[in-house]
């Protein structure tokens, strides 16, 4: 069983009430799921982790089991800045003013934001497959429209794509789920069905993918050749996904942050569920290095 050591509990950090699983001894490390996944997909390496860290994982807000905030009109309800805000209030509820950051995915877009706005409170950060969102919409292209289609399509204005997705989440998300044929452990495949099934959590996903294309741009912008993450930062990312074959990501991050490592892993897009030993000892190198 994943997370096996872990106590389970509902924390209000103010503007959302997270579900979180927390456990283990040693120095705070935060870990922030992709899409459309929630805290189970750490579930392969969460124990080993605890081993040598206090390991704080939770569902981001409208994800899971976490509450899902009213929209607004400019969707900095669902932006990374305001999810930063809820994981720097988790960690202080736990006692941790400063912490080390895992972010795969969307959760990964958590990560740099929060190490943008917080600088005091991360002390080193590992991104797992991503670039920064306004470097994906700024290099965006006919391979991108493509490959990664349900950025456009979950922006567009409510309710067009939860009306879509609701005849059918199953069949659409499964779609980047490999229909539960990919590495996914069962307890974890299950619970991100059950996530989906809910409109609720479609719509905050949305909403999500809407700041992504509007409110998060205009942050990233705003820092973009002003302020650069002060953390170490490690970059990993799937040597066989599509980012591999997009980008140099180490010279891409060189541009948002000051000190910047980092490798390919033999994997697809979900490498800590593909390749959980590989991203066990990368983590644990880099975190305890």
């Amino acid at each position: 069983m994943a997370f096996e050591s872990f106590q389970l509990s509902r924390v209000d950090v103010g503007e959302a009430t997270l579900r979180v699983r927390h456990g283990g001894s040693g120095p705070p490390l935060l870990l922030l799921h992709g899409y459309p996944e929630t805290h189970m997909m750490w579930g392969k390496i969460a124990d080993d982790l605890a081993k040598d860290f206090t390991v704080v994982a939770p569902d981001l807000r409208g994800y899971g089991e976490s509450s899902k905030p009213a929209a607004n009109d400019g969707h900095e309800s669902y932006s990374k800045r305001a999810m930063a805000r809820d994981a720097v209030a988790l960690m202080e509820h736990f006692g941790f003013a400063r912490f080390d950051l895992a972010g795969h995915d969307r959760g990964g877009r958590v990560g740099y934001r929060l190490a943008l706005d917080y600088p005091q409170a991360v002390r080193k950060l590992s991104i797992l497959d991503i670039i920064p969102t306004a470097e994906v919409w700024k290099r965006a292209d006919k391979r991108f429209a493509l490959a990664y289609w349900h950025w456009s399509f979950l922006a567009q204005p409510a309710p067009f794509p939860e009306t879509l997705i609701g005849h059918d989440p199953d069949t659409f998300f499964g779609s980047m789920l490999r229909g539960g044929k990919g590495p996914f452990a069962a307890d974890a495949y299950a619970d991100y069905r059950k996530a989906i099934a809910d409109p609720a959590v479609i719509h905050a996903m949305c909403e999500d993918y809407r700041a992504g294309a509007s409110y998060d741009i205009a942050a990233d912008e705003a820092d973009r050749g002003k302020t650069k993450i002060a953390a170490p930062v490690q970059v990993l990312w799937g040597a066989r996904g599509a980012l591999a074959a997009w980008y140099d990501l180490l010279e891409v991050w060189r541009e948002w942050a000051h000190d910047v490592q980092g490798h390919a892993i033999d994997s697809g897009h979900f490498i800590p569920e593909e390749r959980p030993a590989e991203t066990l000892a990368a983590l644990r190198g880099f975190f305890l290095g």
